[in-house]
């Protein structure tokens, strides 16, 4: 006999990225910043008093909020903290998805995002990105045919590192009846030379919620520590009616306040991202490989066509103590996504590609 709900044992759960523990592993599988947190981190946490942890953390974290609001020129009832970005998710469609109606994203995506619509039982509508993975130009018409209450969309793409502009952003906001919310979680590694700033739109639209997290930009992903940027009429009832109490522990606020007050160190990370995913791309190019230009920290990278298909090089290099991801659907079957490494992790993985696909190709 089952005790489930219905909707919940129809669903099947979110796919996790292989954690091993062997340190030996080379992983780039999961999109966490290579490189380590701010030693302001290891400052904070150690400053914590153990005697402390016996009391309830601040509930809404308001150092925090001060800190994101300052940066970003809100104010801190228009932003609020999360136990990751994955919770912010969950609550936008608590807070604004009724059972049964309808929730909009873009195809493929994050794998997540219709795992939480069947956990919230509403009604999936996927829209399949076009040329270039990004969105059709009737995605807001689309959307609104369908009664879509609220629409994810994640910018930079992933698993592409597509980036749609502030420009593209504002017209679907603009165009959508429903709820917009933007899933930033990869913005930290866009190229600064394009000045995409989204968060200046949060007071022209009613209707845009930017989520960010410092799992990728700010090497924190063990930590689970996220935000949602909007006004606050979208804000207050996420923070004061749907979100946990007490979601975000003290030592969680800690880790958060302290890296992300050293910006500086964040930025130096991104910049040797941005290094090493323009590197890593020309190689893997001049392979043969097909991999459109990412903004993110990680590369979709399908395989040449006299290569053996990503499924098998994916197992391949497994076997040789590298992890990449790969999806099993339709669009992205035979393709890997590769998470930006180390310098070192990634002269490894262009090692071992040459193995793996010699003698069909000798020049990664």
């Amino acid at each position: 006999m089952s005790f489930e709900r219905a909707n919940i044992e129809r669903m099947t759960g979110y796919g996790y990225g292989e954690q091993p523990d062997d340190a030996k592993v080379i992983k780039l599988n999961t999109n966490e910043n290579p490189y380590p947190p701010s030693p302001a981190v290891a400052r904070a946490l150690a400053a914590v008093d153990v005697a402390s942890l016996r009391r309830y953390p601040p509930a809404t974290a308001l150092g925090f909020r001060r800190l994101a609001a300052e940066r970003f020129g809100l104010q801190p009832d228009e932003v609020v903290a999360t136990n990751g970005g994955d919770e912010a998710l969950r609550l936008a469609l608590t807070t604004f998805v009724d059972p049964g109606a309808a929730f909009g994203m873009a195809s493929p995506s994050y794998s997540l995002y219709p795992v939480l619509a069947s956990i919230q039982d509403c009604r999936l509508v996927a829209v399949e990105l076009g040329d270039g993975w990004l969105p059709p130009a009737d995605l807001a018409a689309r959307l609104n045919a369908e009664d879509v209450r609220l629409t994810c969309l994640v910018n930079p793409h992933a698993p592409s590192g597509a980036l749609l502009d502030a420009e593209a952003i504002a017209a679907l906001a603009e165009g959508l009846n429903g709820v917009l919310l933007v899933d930033e979680a990869y913005v930290d590694f866009v190229d600064p030379s394009l000045h995409h700033d989204l968060t200046g739109l949060v007071h022209r639209f009613d209707n845009l919620l930017l989520l960010r997290t410092l799992s990728k930009g700010y090497s924190l992903a063990g930590v689970r520590f996220g935000f949602l940027l909007g006004n606050a009429g979208l804000i207050e009832p996420i923070r004061g009616k749907t979100r946990d109490s007490y979601n975000v522990s003290v030592l969680a606020q800690a880790a958060a306040e302290a890296a992300f007050g050293d910006v500086e160190h964040a930025k130096a990370s991104w910049a040797a991202v941005r290094r090493e995913r323009q590197r890593l791309r020309e190689r893997l190019l001049s392979a043969g490989f097909d991999i459109p230009a990412s903004e993110a920290n990680f590369l979709l990278a399908a395989p040449p066509a006299d290569a053996p298909p990503a499924q098998a090089i994916y197992a391949a290099l497994r076997g040789r103590g590298i992890l990449l991801r790969h999806f099993d659907t339709p669009r992205l079957a035979n393709r890997l996504r590769i998470t930006v490494g180390t310098p070192e992790e990634n002269d490894a993985l262009l090692g071992a590609l040459r193995e793996t696909l010699r003698p069909r190709n000798e020049r990664c």
